[in-house]
């Protein structure tokens, strides 16, 4: 049965008032959420491209549903803290996700050495160790292959990839000390899939590495099994060509992808996000996984009973790529301030679009539009907007300047990344953990670090700096919790995973280095944070709200729309994330 809109609004509404989930599970199976990342999305280019009809999908969407245009996104900006605010409600503070490299006072490095090059190492029970975290394709069987070498199928991918050996390690773990932390049990707190899992819900989500199963939240196992269906065809690996064709304006048969080489044996540096095209190949990929669940498929096409899932999506990439890539002499990226995409982004944007729009043809076509929620935002942005405002530190062309962690490593401030020291984290924002790991550093020792930053501010095109007092009105104090547990739970005596400092730059300065960007993310500005967000259903009145809202308040608002409770998010509860304002379902 197709849920009314009046039922919608009901059920919506109720569970504003608190509705039980006794009372919730009986709905939930008659709705459903499609949640859309386009990372790099900002509203500036939903507002552009809705007002002059490059994305009539988009567009389309609007007209009934409510675009907010002041959203910000979790700080800092990166993939994993931005997903996770979007499928907890909660903060890094909270949450415990700072990056997809980071360092964690209390862990252990992993048993072998990662294939991004983290060091394998020790690991001591019932003793603070100290390790970088790393949530990302490094910790896949072969990051190389699009199925991350865990599954045959070529086009497959998920956790079956991951190589437990790769990941940290916890050593207060029970029964057993030093055990792995998988990606979904390293999250401090649960999740919109484990509630709505619990609730009878099926779930699915599609995402760019497989560690991102950690959508599931914790489940105490090396399964996370809250996520029914997870699909993760790897972005980092080499280029192949695929048997999809693309959506949009613009459709290109991916089976004719030009590479050189056995992909399996190939080298890193050829994969999916430096070119134009292969990149909107390989999201295909995954909005054909979602189309087969509107199907009520697998995620490959194959049997799942007819289950359409009530919470399900992906994040595309080809958006955040067109706007910071630089290849073969064409760049992407804006062509002013004012926002206008140049021809590279505005096909990327086209794309995406177009993919939408199969996936709303799926939905009318099986009946399930009126019953179906859209939600579409982004987990970052991308800074700069503006190309004049670009400052690549190190320059592209010649030394100019360098980033924080690297005037602290010349002054011996930080130990060295190769020594296994807490690396940095420097995108267009530098994290830095200043310890050696399994320690908590006096105030001297790092106003000592700030004062010699603040010294050399031009040399790093330094901002604002961000510790101790200022740092704590946005995380937890940085430090070594005096009270052993299992990981992953904020005990007294400090976070061991908040940076002792964090180093806003100037707008537009990036610290990467690389020749093939002209924007990053991960920062605080505004070109990093302010992103798109948009909620449609035939049964929401259109709507604009300029006031600020934040991504956070999604994973709330999911639940609210399926009848289920938003303070069942433990996040939710801690940080008091309110669901978004003016939602009101047209009788």
């Amino acid at each position: 049965m197709i849920v009314t809109r009046n039922l919608i609004a009901i059920v919506f509404l109720a569970s504003l008032g608190g509705a039980p989930l006794a009372q919730a599970a009986s709905v939930i199976g008659n709705n459903h959420v499609l949640l859309i990342s386009i990372d790099g999305m900002h509203a500036v280019d939903y507002e552009i491209c809705a007002a002059n009809g490059t994305c009539p999908n988009l567009a389309s969407l609007g007209k009934t549903g409510v675009n907010y245009t002041r959203t910000t996104t979790s700080r800092p900006s990166d993939s994993f803290p931005g997903l996770m605010a979007l499928v907890t409600g909660g903060t890094p503070r909270t949450v415990g996700a700072f990056y997809d490299v980071a360092w964690d006072r209390v862990l252990a490095p992993p048993s072998v050495t990662t294939g991004n090059g983290l060091a394998g190492g020790e690991c001591t029970p019932q003793k603070n160790n100290g390790t970088q975290t790393e949530y990302e394709e490094g910790v896949e069987i072969n990051q190389l292959l699009v199925n991350g070498g865990g599954y045959m199928n070529p086009i497959d991918g998920g956790v079956a990839s991951i190589s437990a050996d790769k990941l940290p390690r916890d050593p207060f773990s029970q029964p057993t000390a030093c055990g792995h932390v998988y990606p979904w049990n390293f999250i401090r707190t649960n999740t919109i899939y484990g509630v709505i899992h619990a609730a009878g819900g099926y779930t699915a989500w599609s995402d760019k590495h497989a560690v991102y199963a950690a959508v599931s939240g914790p489940t105490n196992t090396s399964s996370p099994s809250n996520v029914d269906d997870y699909y993760s065809p790897e972005v980092n690996s080499n280029q192949t060509p695929l048997p999809v064709t693309t959506a949009g304006p613009h459709p290109f048969n991916c089976m004719n992808i030009q590479v050189s080489g056995d992909a399996a044996h190939g080298v890193a540096g050829n994969d999916w996000t430096v070119d134009f095209q292969a990149i909107q190949c390989y999201d295909q990929l995954k909005v054909n996984a979602v189309v087969n669940w509107i199907n009520g498929k697998a995620h490959l096409g194959g049997d799942n009973g007819g289950k359409v899932p009530v919470i399900f999506g992906m994040n595309f990439q080809a958006v955040s790529v067109g706007e910071k890539l630089i290849t073969n002499g064409i760049f992407g990226g804006y062509q002013d301030a004012a926002g206008n995409p140049s021809p590279e982004l505005l096909n990327e944007i086209q794309f995406v679009d177009g993919a939408i729009g199969q996936m709303i043809e799926a939905l009318r076509h099986q009946g399930l539009l009126a019953s179906t929620t859209v939600i579409i935002t982004a987990k970052h942005g991308q800074s700069p907007i503006d190309p004049a405002r670009f400052f690549p530190i190190p320059g592209h062309s010649h030394a100019n300047g360098t980033s924080p962690a690297n005037l602290l490593l010349a002054q011996n401030m930080i130990p060295p990344v190769e020594a296994a020291g807490p690396g940095p984290t420097e995108d267009d924002i530098s994290q830095l953990w200043l310890s050696p790991g399994n320690t908590t550093l006096t105030p001297s020792a790092i106003a000592n670090a700030v004062a010699f930053l603040e010294s050399h501010a031009k040399d790093a095109g330094i901002g604002e700096i961000f510790y101790s007092t200022s740092l704590e009105t946005m995380f937890n104090a940085p430090g070594v919790p005096t009270v052993n547990a299992p990981c992953c739970t904020l005990q007294p005596g400090g976070d061991p995973r908040t940076p002792d400092i964090i180093v806003a730059p100037n707008v537009g300065v990036i610290y990467t280095g690389s020749q093939s960007k002209q924007a990053e993310h991960g920062g605080f500005a505004h070109d990093d944070t302010n992103v798109m967000l948009l909620v449609s259903n035939p049964g929401i009145a259109p709507r604009t709200i300029n006031s600020f809202v934040e991504t956070t308040q999604v994973a709330p608002t999911i639940l609210a729309i399926l009848g289920l409770d938003p303070n069942s998010l433990q996040a939710v509860q801690l940080e008091g994330t309110p669901v978004l304002p003016g939602l009101t379902f047209a009788h």
